[in-house]
């Protein structure tokens, strides 16, 4: 009997807006303030160059709790990059591991060089319990 899994595509997310690296921490915070979202993702400047990502944690631990002005600081001074990310394909259980393994709460999902979605422990969780 073949045993089906559930996959980061089955339970990825479209909750990201994707910025520049210019982009003022004070103008993604309203992006996510607005859209109700807890991340952006930067976009790559060419081909060859890695995505970055900012999570409110991020701001909270960088610029608030260092004084730092909203507006003075731009997101490529405080993203995490390269990020880790996952295949679409990758199983929610491996996922998991790898987010326990490394520290992570999200990640991109990244199909043909191309971002398609992002994977979060709470996507998986809640996907989890509702195909259970």
């Amino acid at each position: 009997m073949m045993q089906t899994f559930i996959t980061c595509r089955d339970v990825m997310n479209q909750r990201y807006e994707i910025v520049d690296g210019l982009t003022t921490v004070a103008d993604a915070l309203k992006i996510m303030v607005e859209k109700n979202y807890r991340k952006v993702i930067i976009n790559r400047r060419d081909h060859s160059d890695e995505f970055g990502m900012v999570e409110l944690s991020d701001i909270a631990r960088k610029v608030i709790g260092q004084n730092k002005s909203l507006e003075r600081v731009n997101v490529y001074e405080i993203m995490s990059k390269p990020v880790i990310s996952v295949r679409p394909e990758m199983n929610i259980k491996y996922c998991s591991r790898l987010f326990d393994t490394y520290n992570l709460r999200s990640a991109p999902v990244i199909e043909n060089e191309e971002l398609i979605g992002v994977v979060s422990y709470d996507d998986i969780v809640m996907n989890w319990i509702k195909l259970l």
